[in-house]
């Protein structure tokens, strides 16, 4: 009998570890790619984008070759679309613009199977030859919340309270939407609720995540956060541009 997919990037989190998540991922190609590199988990991506179920499924058979964690972020905040994407052998959930208790709440809920919650009992591909699944499961899956708007933020010591969260994840961008400050992440008032945020999610006692770069990762450590999410588009944007310019300045 197989024993159940150990969630790595989960176990870190609770042993107070920082733990590295690659997001821009929409293909399994780009994931074995990545896959050697050491990153905590992958950032599967089905809010945006072109990935199907069929999709889906391949990319989390390779995470798992990689020992990746697999957590795909959905586009909305429904029981059924969860359960669906955790059958699809997700080992963990995103779910965006989560704004009030409530919301957290039917989270939280969907991913979980009873006591916990009201997941669908159906165990998919993360089940096969492990006899205990449905008691284990709960264990093993990550639930993180997409704080991205002003009214998030508001109602963030409402949400805090919700149990079987794993991560409380400040979205800059949406964020800043939100502020009156489209597409300007950066903005000082941005900056400077995302610090706010996390102050408030790391003195709950909770683990705190945002999106950094190479410039700040440093210092977004040092504020307590422990769910590091990048893209490696930027790295090959740069890359690109380095290229693309000295090719055109040859010495």
């Amino acid at each position: 009998m197989a024993s159940i997919r150990v969630n790595k990037a989960k176990q870190k989190l609770r042993n107070g570890e920082v733990i590295t998540v690659i997001s821009g991922l929409q293909s399994s190609d780009i994931i074995d790619f990545l896959g050697p590199m050491g990153f905590d988990a992958a950032w599967i991506e089905c809010e945006h984008g072109p990935v199907d179920w069929d999709a889906l499924g391949d990319m989390t058979r390779a995470c798992d070759l990689w020992e990746m964690a697999s957590i795909t972020r959905v586009n909305s905040n429904d029981p059924g679309l969860i359960t669906r994407t955790l059958d699809r052998g997700s080992m963990g959930i995103v779910v965006p613009h989560v704004n009030s208790r409530e919301a957290a709440e039917q989270a939280a809920q969907s991913a979980k199977y009873a006591p916990l919650g009201y997941r669908g009992m159906f165990g998919g591909r993360q089940s096969f030859g492990v006899g205990d699944y449905f008691h284990r499961a709960n264990d093993q899956t990550m639930v993180v919340v997409l704080l991205e708007e002003v009214e998030a933020l508001a109602n963030l010591d409402e949400v805090l309270t919700v149990p079987d969260i794993d991560v409380f994840f400040v979205a800059p961008s949406d964020l800043s939407q939100t502020m009156g400050h489209i597409g300007d992440a950066g903005h000082p008032e941005v900056l400077k609720a995302i610090d706010d945020a996390i102050a408030k999610i790391t003195g709950a006692g909770k683990v705190a995540g945002t999106l950094v770069n190479d410039g700040n990762l440093e210092a977004y450590a040092q504020k307590g956060v422990q769910f590091l999410m990048t893209s490696w588009n930027a790295w090959v944007a740069k890359g690109a541009a380095e290229f693309v310019q000295k090719a055109g300045n040859p010495r």
